[in-house]
């Protein structure tokens, strides 16, 4: 038996004329140990551009280098991505729990509920002790934003539910001192982010890159899996929530915020310390479920030891042999933890020729490594994009209406690069268009030579860029699959982004829309770091 609730507010910065909704949905199912979790941060697309960012570089503390560890991609058994259980936990799952959502009206209907404080008012009139918690993770910034923002939205909830529900905000370590005093709000969200999209409700978990204003629930594309009743993948979510809660900022019932007892404070106390504090406690719930699972699957997963159906059956355990396994990706740069960036790297560099690698981003904006491992690697690659008409900024006012053309301007060095070494072959860019629709999907899904279906998919919040390396909080999972309806699944969701766009050649560039002001040109490089 399950309780649903639903909640209004805002925490995007996309506004549209007489709408303020961010659908927060938790999902609570009676079970011993009730909880329901959200952790969501907007995306950093509503930003606007200010003088005050050719400071940041200056300002900003320097970003150290670090160098991936060399990784190979295991001989086939089981998989030939067991490698990755190295650095995460593998989640051994039946495709069956796995389902790819393809719209925002899937995504909305999934995630529609009744409404929150009903059921808080109901558990708190229940006659036996309520286990039920909400769990709140955004942003400080962008949840603080403006007079109406998420943290005025949540007081009433926070208030009447104090032992019930905990809103966490997490400040970014390096917006501090002058920095933090100089640059205004808003433009501040460019130095560091919580930007993870994970929604959480009792067993079930939804991965997506989409954030919960109304446009992610209509006319903004995105990603979205639903992994139901993957209990402990829910549990590792959980922990990790609760880690980056318990190095957050607690909001009170009085709008005041407080740090977690014990723990150092983000941007008034010593960076190194809170970062090393951040680090050993992210880590050790990555290392801890690493540990778990390695002594809970290694009978039922691995192809050394692997159980039949009946053998498992016969051992007690009714759960399906798995034929998808999830592996969780972190990436907490200032905090030195590189996971994913490590993990997408050394897929990337691995993809052997004949391989096909279908990538995509809202926001084109490849780091340095990535855009070289495209160019220097041997698999074939088609990178997803959008077009200038459907970047949330197109037709903005003031600088801000500029966005789009920084974004043509990169793409059009890299394509130019691209044709140079002679790759356009091998490396083809498209850009989605949809009338009166916005692009937000990211991720990828790579398919091995000689196979037209996918075995494996990146998805999540990270958009392959400079600030989701470096200087955001982000997650995604790798899902890799032997099930062929589930690799049918990620195909067609495949096919339906790339089906709504158009190939990418010179004459793109010379269309009146794609002509880039001298001023844009000059600024781009100096602030491409930061969005």
């Amino acid at each position: 038996m399950g309780t649903r609730w639903y909640l209004e507010g805002d925490d995007s910065g996309e506004r549209r004329p007489g709408v303020e909704t961010l659908c927060v949905c938790v999902c609570v199912c009676a079970r011993a140990r009730a909880r329901a979790l959200l952790y969501t941060v907007t995306d950093s697309s509503q930003l606007l551009w200010s003088p005050w960012l050719l400071l940041a570089p200056l300002l900003s503390p320097a970003v150290p280098h670090i160098t991936s560890p060399p990784c190979c991609l295991c001989p086939e058994s089981v998989h030939r991505f067991q490698w990755i259980r190295n650095l995460v936990p593998e989640f051994g799952v039946s495709s069956s729990h796995v389902r790819v959502l393809s719209s925002p009206a899937e995504f909305f209907e999934l995630m529609k509920v009744d409404c929150l404080e009903s059921t808080l008012e109901k558990s708190l009139q229940a006659k036996s002790p309520s286990d039920l918690k909400v769990s709140i993770l955004l942003d400080f910034t962008r949840g603080s934003r403006g007079r109406k923002n998420s943290r005025t939205m949540l007081l009433p909830l926070l208030q009447r539910f104090p032992e019930q529900v905990r809103v966490s905000l997490f400040h970014t370590p390096n917006l501090r001192g002058l920095l933090r005093l100089l640059i205004p709000e808003r433009f501040n969200e460019t130095i560091g982010l919580q930007h993870i999209k994970v929604y959480l409700f009792d067993n079930s978990v939804i991965l997506s890159g989409a954030n919960l204003s109304d446009s992610y629930f209509t006319n903004r594309q995105d990603r979205y899996v639903f992994l139901q009743d993957c209990a402990e993948i829910a549990d590792f979510f959980t922990e990790l929530v609760d880690a980056v809660g318990d190095v957050s900022l607690q909001l009170q019932g009085d709008d005041t915020v407080q740090v977690v007892d014990g723990m150092v404070h983000p941007y008034k106390g010593d960076r190194a310390a809170y970062c090393e504090a951040a680090n050993k406690r992210v880590m050790g719930v990555i290392n801890s479920a690493r540990a778990r699972q390695q002594v809970l699957h290694a009978q039922t997963f691995h192809s050394d030891s692997l159980l039949t159906q009946e053998d498992a059956a016969a051992a007690g355990d009714r759960r399906p042999v798995p034929d998808t396994w999830i592996y969780p990706l972190i990436q907490m740069k200032p905090f030195e933890i590189q996971i994913d960036e490590i993990v997408t790297e050394t897929l990337l560099t691995e993809a052997e020729r004949g391989a096909k690698v279908y990538l995509t981003t809202g926001y084109f904006n490849l780091t340095q490594a990535y855009m070289d491992l495209v160019l220097g690697t041997r698999a074939e690659y088609q990178i997803l994009l959008a077009s200038p008409e459907v970047n949330g900024f197109f037709g903005a006012k003031g600088v801000a209406g500029a966005i789009p053309a920084a974004y043509v301007h990169i793409e059009r060095q890299f394509y130019s690069e691209v044709c140079s070494l002679g790759q356009q072959e091998r490396v083809r860019l498209q850009e989605y268009w949809r009338r009166g629709w916005t692009f937000h999907a990211k991720g990828l899904w790579l398919y091995l030579a000689g196979s037209s279906l996918p075995c494996l998919t990146l998805i999540g919040s990270p958009n392959f860029g400079y600030r989701s390396v470096h200087r955001d909080l982000e997650a995604q999972i790798a899902i890799v699959t032997e099930n062929r309806a589930l690799q049918q699944q990620l195909h067609q969701e495949q096919e339906q982004l790339y089906l709504r766009s158009g190939m990418v050649s010179s004459a793109t560039f010379e269309q009146p829309s794609r002509q880039v002001k001298l001023w844009v040109k000059m600024v781009t490089p100096l602030i491409k770091n930061f969005f």
